[in-house]
């Protein structure tokens, strides 16, 4: 199949396709979330080391992502596509069989292999077959069934802990990912692209040691026992990262192209969304802990409460387009992303006198608004990529988002860690989580400062919206040619 065939698909197809594979994603990580507890006691360490867990899986992610849009490109996208799904199902059964932490840590880190292909080259697949006016609506598509993921996530994680074994946490990947298989081969377009570009293995390997020792090394901070080795990864990962930097400089195709940030939209969209994702990392793990050990929550109740992100955000989809039609990119960014990070802090004064109706409306509403920032986000992002430069784009911004998330993880667990030592806690206490839950939300609120940096057009292919201060000229200039 070419790219033309790819064309004629309906945006709508194409997207809930690509959804589907984010859904067996959203679905793995929420429900891993809240078995959490469970799990620590069954492999006999404690919950706050269970983060690592978490975190092997997306230092995998960063490490094997930035290839994804090559290979896409010299393999086709439906094959790399298919073999990431087997991939993610076969390190699924993996984690399962797991008799302890370390072993669960190596299958979590296969189980990423194949995640670290499915999103990005699902994201080239949709904006290489999807034209930019339909762009919005087709990543509210896309967020269908890859919201289902985290909606029923938790509430089923809690159920399969409360009366099976977290075991069938990653058995339940295997019907799901063989789904996902026959869909991809009947309707995802087999794109290649020509001329191909050379593989950038010296540039992997570099950026794959800098991004795997800095990743591992955040995590290693919040453990006891491990500062030097957190040091040693952390020298390592800023040392490879440097050559990397001075590798990119003297090659015409490096494997995460930093010249992209020097694209408007692009680089705005990575820093801000980049301090975002931080907190959006940090609250899947905080939150069902502070539930579990602070409320003395059962897994499935605190499955149920932790539902409300989901339903919220699924609330957003169908509203996103209008919002953004009606005041752009840029004013939306600014006010939503203020109200997204103190929803989140509002997590931190949670106690067991709240009512627990205010609590779910909480999250109900803190779902609703950061799914917005990300829809938008996600979509600004590419507002001026060129199709050159697009699978190069979409292997980039998705490193650095599972990045970020990876990094919120990292930075939960160390405030976490750090409040229990000033506080004296050998287990976390609600006050806490309340210090880890401030940390992450104040870092996300510095993303205000470059959300205003974006022009006042910003998106106006993707949006439709029209800035009062423009004139009909000016619009004429920043519209497509037909």
């Amino acid at each position: 199949m070419s790219d033309t065939d790819g064309a004629r698909c309906d945006f709508r197809t194409i997207a809930m396709i690509v959804g589907t594979a984010m859904f067996m994603e959203g679905l793995d990580g929420t429900v891993l979330a809240t078995g959490l507890p469970g799990m620590a006691r069954d492999l006999g360490v404690s919950p706050t080391a269970m983060s690592i867990a978490l975190t092997s899986y997306l230092i995998s992610l960063a490490i094997f992502i930035p290839a994804s849009g090559r290979i896409a490109d010299r393999y086709g996208a439906r094959g790399v596509f298919r073999s990431a799904i087997l991939a993610f199902t076969i390190g699924s059964i993996f984690c399962a069989q797991a008799p302890n932490l370390p072993f669960l840590v190596i299958a979590r880190f296969l189980q990423g292999m194949g995640g670290a292909m499915m999103m990005p080259v699902g994201r080239l697949v949709l904006f290489r077959t999807i034209e930019k006016r339909q762009m919005v609506s087709a990543m509210s598509w896309v967020l269908i069934p890859a919201l289902l993921g985290p909606i029923i996530g938790p509430p089923f994680g809690g159920f399969i802990v409360t009366y099976l074994n977290w075991r069938w946490i990653f058995y339940i990947n295997v019907p799901i990912g063989l789904l996902g298989v026959v869909l991809v081969s009947l309707f995802v377009p087999d794109i290649h692209i020509q001329p191909r570009r050379p593989f950038d293995i010296l540039g992997l390997i570099l950026s794959g040691i800098s991004l795997g020792s800095l990743l591992f090394g955040f995590e290693l901070t919040s453990h006891p026992g491990n500062f030097i080795l957190a040091l040693c990864l952390l020298a390592l990962g800023v040392t490879s990262g440097v050559a990397y930097l001075a590798y990119a400089r003297r090659v015409t195709d490096p494997i995460l192209d930093l010249r992209l940030m020097k694209v408007p939209s692009f680089g705005i969209s990575m820093i801000a969304g980049s301090l975002t994702r931080i907190t959006q990392g940090a609250q899947p793990f905080l939150l069902p802990l502070m539930l579990q050990l602070g409320f003395g929550f059962t897994a499935l109740q605190s499955g149920l409460m932790t539902l409300g992100t989901g339903l919220g955000a699924f609330a957003m989809k169908a509203i996103a387009p209008r919002i953004l039609r009606r005041f752009g990119f840029r004013d939306s960014l600014i006010v939503n992303g203020l109200i997204a990070s103190l929803g989140y802090a509002t997590c931190a004064l949670f106690r067991p006198g709240w009512p627990f109706p205010a609590i779910f409306a909480v999250l109900v509403l803190c779902g609703f608004f950061m799914s917005f920032q990300f829809t938008a986000y996600n979509t600004i992002a590419y507002d001026e990529i060129t199709p050159a430069q697009l699978s190069s784009a979409t292997s980039f911004y998705t490193t650095f988002q599972q990045l970020m998330l990876s990094l919120g993880i990292c930075t939960a667990a160390a405030g976490l860690q750090g409040a229990m030592l000033l506080h004296g806690h050998t287990v976390p206490a609600l006050q806490d989580f309340s210090f880890a839950f401030f940390l992450v939300t104040t870092i996300s609120l510095f993303a205000t400062i470059w959300n205003r940096r974006f022009a006042p057009g910003a998106g106006i292919e993707f949006s439709g919206h029209t800035p009062r201060s423009w004139s009909l000229r000016d619009i004429g200039a920043n519209l497509p040619l037909q």
